[in-house]
């Protein structure tokens, strides 16, 4: 697996945010991305189980970083995110994300996004319309001065 870099801020994968997600993401092949998350007390909606917001939060990321396999400074945004919510998601209990990029156009992909259960259910899925970030859109800088770039396990931003 491939691993993909991290940022210091974002919400979900902002190494430095304390009240982010903390996730991060590898590359199983050329059009599958996976990260693996266990929802703390503090995201929850309904007792036990996780906020909507959030799994939507966490479909949109692991697809929109299925756009971006192979190409790591290659940013997408979500033009369009529909979301199914199939079954509760656990709070408190291991959970699988996966991204698979469906098909790239020019400036533009589409890709798919499952939220799976530790018995391998998926609790929720999301199709995403996924356009590029306009170059002007970052602030200058090299990204990785900007705190985007792959981190080891377990270090975090200065």
């Amino acid at each position: 697996m491939i691993k993909q870099p991290n940022s210091a801020h974002c919400f979900v994968c902002g190494l430095n945010n304390a009240l982010g997600l903390r996730l991060s993401f590898y590359e199983l092949s050329d059009t599958e991305v996976t990260a693996c998350y266990t929802p703390p007390d503090d995201y929850e909606g309904y007792p036990g189980v996780l906020h909507g917001g959030i799994v939507a939060a966490l479909l949109d990321e692991v697809g929109s970083r299925a756009g971006m396999i192979g190409a790591p400074g290659h940013f997408m945004v979500t033009a369009h995110l529909d979301v199914k919510y199939r079954r509760p998601t656990p709070i408190g209990r291991p959970l699988t994300l996966y991204g698979r990029l469906v098909k790239r156009s020019g400036r533009r992909a589409v890709a798919a996004a499952e939220l799976r259960l530790p018995d391998g259910g998926v609790s929720a899925s999301a199709d995403l319309m996924l356009a590029d970030l306009p170059a002007d859109t970052l602030p200058p800088g090299d990204l990785e001065t900007l705190g985007w770039r792959v981190y080891p396990d377990g270090d975090t931003p200065a």
